[in-house]
């Protein structure tokens, strides 16, 4: 069984970078680990040039074995397993972004922000609903939501 989740970037200029991730997408999981080793800027860049990714790993890593993953690594569908049409995908701006969002099978989305240098999330399909780790406080707006802390 998977927890399927969105991993975005919210760029300065309004875009958004998008890419899936199909196992352990719960704020404890793919959220934690976001949270505590996705904080560089240039690493969360190098994670979205992976593309669509199996699991999230603490490390990008390099090319390997997609069914033998190394612990800790990052196993992407591209890099690791050679498929294509698993890019990394542009969103021009919050509108096609929620659309997207309205049609994923996703469970869970997390956003970064290059504005604040902060993590968001919230459980897909509602994605208007963020909610600040480890409880239930809710936004209403997209992008007005409370920051992710390692509380």
């Amino acid at each position: 069984m998977s927890t399927r989740s969105d991993i975005i970037r919210e760029n300065a200029d309004g875009s958004y970078d998008r890419i899936y991730c199909h196992f352990d997408g719960y704020p404890s999981g793919v959220g934690a680990t976001l949270l505590n080793h996705y904080t560089d800027p240039a690493k969360i860049d190098a994670l979205l040039q992976l593309g669509d990714i199996s699991s999230l790993g603490e490390e990008i890593g390099e090319k390997h074995n997609f069914d033998h993953r190394p612990i800790g690594v990052c196993n992407a569908y591209g890099r690791d397993r050679g498929e294509k049409g698993v890019e990394c995908k542009h969103y021009a701006d919050a509108e096609s972004l929620a659309a997207m969002l309205k049609d994923s099978w996703t469970e869970y989305c997390y956003i970064f922000r290059v504005s604040d240098g902060k993590w968001y999330w919230t459980n897909n399909p509602s994605p208007t609903w963020f909610k600040l780790c480890g409880s239930a406080q809710r936004a209403t707006e997209l992008l007005t939501a409370e920051v992710c802390t390692r509380d």
